[in-house]
């Protein structure tokens, strides 16, 4: 038994042993669970995959005259301005109302990580105290007083594999879907997932502090759409799935090695957003869950040519392990795979995780307070609008 605050002192005197994922898979079935908890401290992870529910709160500060934003745009993509004065917040899916699919909040988060211009154009109603009504300026990131990365979901537990029996192509926030089968792609990175890694989510929480786009975040809230499930199979393995993070970080610390703007042909914009969680190995059954590898870690197939909440499911269980092999069986067939997420940048991203808490520049931290997970699903009830 370790605890979290024993861990910490063992990374600021750097003797503790940290390993990313993959590597912890590696030692539990060489030397067993059992030693590899007695001997490991941490345990790294990574994702980097596009995160369709993200996006920043910006503060231009004020002008002169003074001037309340009720209209913004920024490099022509539309800003929600119902803030305060000189706050808005830009969704990275949002759409350039000029470029279309070709750009989009995303991108002008990422123009503004990159330290390029952004062309910010503002409209007011007007008042006594706020009398200006139009302005437009180029603005950078350093220019602004906080630029705060929100984004409500993020670093999804578990995502289905996605596969198109129809006799059309068709285009979805999973890419490009062949007819009859003829591809099938998945999201999540298996093994180095960091919330397949804490399945039952025992040491996240609120306040739990994360690698975010190459800086330190911290899980503000459970994610929307959080609804943790399990199901057990009759040879005993399990599929866990539908947790989410609410994810804040400083974007004035971010980079863009691990945050992308991304354009999804036929669909729109999404962004590429970097997540590592460190682990702390508090004893042997938090070490037996970092050890699972991707032969037991699983997903399902689902149709997505049938555009409905319940998708037709065609394989109840395929592992990370068939997904990432190049191909899995389908009814029969065999069907050629591909990730949506950058299993390199994954690698990376918990590699230098690792490197910092070795070096003592990351430190855990205990959750202020649990995440809500017995959350309701609701579905939009539509009802007579009179």
């Amino acid at each position: 038994m370790k605890t979290i605050s024993e861990i910490n002192e063992k990374i600021a005197s750097g003797s503790a042993v940290v390993l990313t994922a993959e590597e912890v898979v590696k030692m539990a079935r060489e030397q067993g669970v059992k030693d590899t908890a007695r001997r490991v401290d941490v345990v790294t992870t990574g994702t980097f995959s596009p995160m369709c529910s993200s996006g920043a709160f910006l503060n231009f500060g004020h002008s002169e005259p003074l001037m309340r934003m009720s209209g913004v745009k920024l490099n022509d993509v539309p800003a929600y301005a119902g803030v305060a004065a000189v706050d808005c917040f830009i969704g990275a899916t949002e759409l350039s109302e000029t470029r279309g699919f070709d750009y989009g909040g995303a991108h002008v988060i990422e123009d503004l990580i990159a330290g390029r211009d952004v062309k910010l154009t503002a409209r007011s109603y007007g008042t006594d105290c706020y009398p200006r009504r139009e302005l437009e300026t180029l603005i950078r990131l350093e220019d602004m007083n906080q630029c705060i990365m929100f984004n409500p979901r993020n670093a999804y537990q578990n995502y289905n594999c996605a596969v198109n029996t129809s006799d059309r192509v068709i285009h979805t926030y999973m890419g490009t879907l062949l007819p009859h089968t003829a591809n099938a792609t998945y999201a999540t990175s298996g093994e180095l997932s960091p919330l397949l890694k804490d399945p039952e989510l025992r040491t996240i929480g609120i306040g739990t502090r994360v690698f975010f786009g190459g800086a330190e975040g911290y899980v503000a809230w459970e994610g929307t759409q959080c609804f943790p499930s399990v199901k057990e199979f009759p040879d005993g393995q399990k599929m866990y799935s539908g947790a989410t993070l609410a994810l804040i970080g400083d974007m004035k610390k971010m980079s863009t090695q691990y945050i992308r703007a991304a354009k999804i042909y036929k669909y729109g914009v999404s962004m590429f957003v970097g997540i590592g969680i460190p682990f702390p190995v508090l004893d042997e059954d938090m070490l037996s869950k970092l050890a699972v590898g991707n032969d037991g870690l699983f997903t399902e197939v689902s149709d997505y040519s049938v555009p409905v909440r319940s998708r037709p499911i065609l394989r109840e269980r395929v592992s990370y392990a068939e997904l990432r092999s190049g191909q899995i069986e389908i009814q029969g067939k065999t069907v050629p795979t591909a990730p949506m997420s950058s299993l390199k940048k994954a690698r990376e991203i918990a590699l230098e995780l690792k490197r910092r808490v070795e070096k003592g520049e990351f430190l855990l931290t205990e959750p202020a307070a649990k995440l809500q997970l017995d959350t309701v699903r609701h579905v939009l009830n539509e009802r007579e609008v009179r």
